[in-house]
């Protein structure tokens, strides 16, 4: 069993082309099932904080490929993360 503060540790990486995408800062879990459906990483702060933060970095758990003890794996195209966030406020 894993602990959140473990997963929050963890570097996430994208595998498809090696970028560091952050570290996990919220879960998103479906409260009917109790099952994770994706993680969430903060996006960067711009101009040491002043000017706000990108937006954050949606992964779906079935993109996961691999959690490792010192990274997470993921499978990313940046491209698809505008999509997934419409379907998640559309529900």
């Amino acid at each position: 069993m894993a602990r959140i503060s473990e997963f929050q540790s963890k570097e996430v990486v994208n595998v498809e082309n090696g970028k560091l995408l952050g570290h996990i800062g919220d879960l998103d879990v479906n409260m009917t099932t109790g099952k994770i459906e994706s993680l969430i990483i903060p996006g960067a702060g711009k101009m040491m904080g002043l000017f706000g933060r990108e937006s954050e970095v949606v992964i779906p758990w079935r993109n996961i490929v691999r959690i490792g003890d010192d990274v997470i794996l993921v499978r990313f195209n940046e491209s698809e993360q505008g999509n997934f966030e419409s379907l998640n406020y559309q529900q």
